[in-house]
């Protein structure tokens, strides 16, 4: 992280040193036991139900300035600076925010004369022509059930019985069926870096519908061809559809020996001059909004922020209760076996239901 270098530089006795983590590491090991070992996390908001049954990070509200979060939470993208609240404690600061949201290549479209879909029907359609690119990794694909949920009525997780009432879980899946039926069977082993990927390296696919959405591929010279990303398709009466947010956040170590030093650099590395500028320069994805409506900052990455900032404002925020992370790990996979083509829909919605009952359990078992 390039501000962690100019930290040190402006606090000499100071070194900020990150280490990545693969996402079988992530997958793998307890952001709770990593806490014990690091004075800063990376965190995924539906983590901080966790956070507040460990208080193994700090309840910030306790430690920054309010004037400080009135603005985090004033500028917030979406529900990016609330979903990192949890029991009326703020957990993490939101660093980065993203959300799945509509890319495509317009010298593509341009060369044959073609409109970029604006409905649902118009991706089937593109997508029978062989055009589509999608990820299909169970992880994306369980945020897309979410997305189309909602979209024929109904939220998930309204019940703890189960994900989404029989009715609503059926039209879904086969809502989503109609696109992952026609699509290149390859998506089922693409996360959204890999369809991004794919889109710039190759002329095959125009369109990709929904995918986390990276502004370094909107960018000249970060890949062979520019990305131009844009707000979800509408889908038939509902209105656009709505996508579900990612990003990231930054949490302080309850356990850190260099507190004063851990919250310094989170309150700079989000604080509002900082994510328009320096942060937005180096390749950052904002989670304040004065990087998002920033002209500068739109202007390095082809409106990359003011095409998608709709999305991220319709955005809708997951469960974050102690053992959701259960749920999302592993319901995924039932999913993506009705999408394939190995099991029915109610098979699907059944083992869905299992999985989240589970979820709920996870967290007893970790009490205990």
């Amino acid at each position: 992280m390039a501000y962690a270098q100019r930290f040190g530089e402006l606090n000499p006795n100071v070194e900020v040193k990150w280490e990545k983590r693969t996402l079988q590491q992530f997958a793998d090991f307890p952001v709770e036991k990593l806490a014990e070992k690091y004075d800063l996390l990376i965190i995924d908001h539906p983590w901080v139900g966790c956070a507040a049954a460990t208080e193994c990070v700090l309840p910030l509200e306790q430690y920054l300035p309010k004037q400080f979060l009135d603005d985090q939470l004033q500028n917030s993208v979406g529900g990016s600076h609330l979903s990192y609240n949890y029991n009326c404690h703020q957990w993490a600061l939101a660093i980065d925010a993203a959300v799945p949201a509509a890319s495509y290549r317009a010298d593509l479209f341009e060369k044959n004369g073609r409109e970029i879909p604006a409905t649902w029907e118009e991706v089937i359609t593109l997508a029978e022509e062989g055009k589509v690119a999608v990820p299909a990794v169970p992880i994306d694909l369980l945020m897309n059930f979410f997305t189309f949920c909602i979209a024929n009525g109904k939220a998930p997780f309204l019940s703890k019985e189960e994900v989404i009432d029989e009715a609503t879980g059926i039209s879904t899946l086969e809502t989503m069926k109609e696109l992952y039926a026609v699509v290149d069977k390859k998506m089922f082993g693409n996360n959204p870096i890999a369809i991004a990927e794919l889109m710039t390296k190759t002329d095959d696919y125009w369109y990709c519908p929904f995918a986390y959405c990276y502004s370094n591929y909107s960018r000249k010279g970060f890949a062979q061809k520019i990305l131009t990303y844009a707000n979800l398709v509408t889908y038939n009466n509902t209105g656009k559809l709505r996508s579900t947010i990612g990003g990231t956040g930054l949490a302080v170590s309850a356990f850190s020996q260099h507190q004063k030093y851990a919250l310094q650099f989170a309150k700079e590395i989000t604080s509002a001059k900082f994510q328009s500028t320096f942060y937005v320069e180096h390749g950052g994805q904002p989670g304040h909004k004065a990087g998002w409506t920033s002209e500068k900052a739109n202007s390095l990455c082809n409106n990359f922020f003011k095409n998608i900032l709709p999305a991220m404002e319709n955005g809708y925020v997951r469960p974050r209760y102690n053992g959701y992370l259960f749920f999302q790990d592993h319901a995924g996979k039932p999913l993506q076996q009705y999408l394939i083509g190995n099991v029915s829909a109610g098979e699907v919605l059944k083992e869905m239901n299992e999985v989240y009952k589970k979820s709920y359990l996870s967290n007893l078992i970790l009490k205990s």
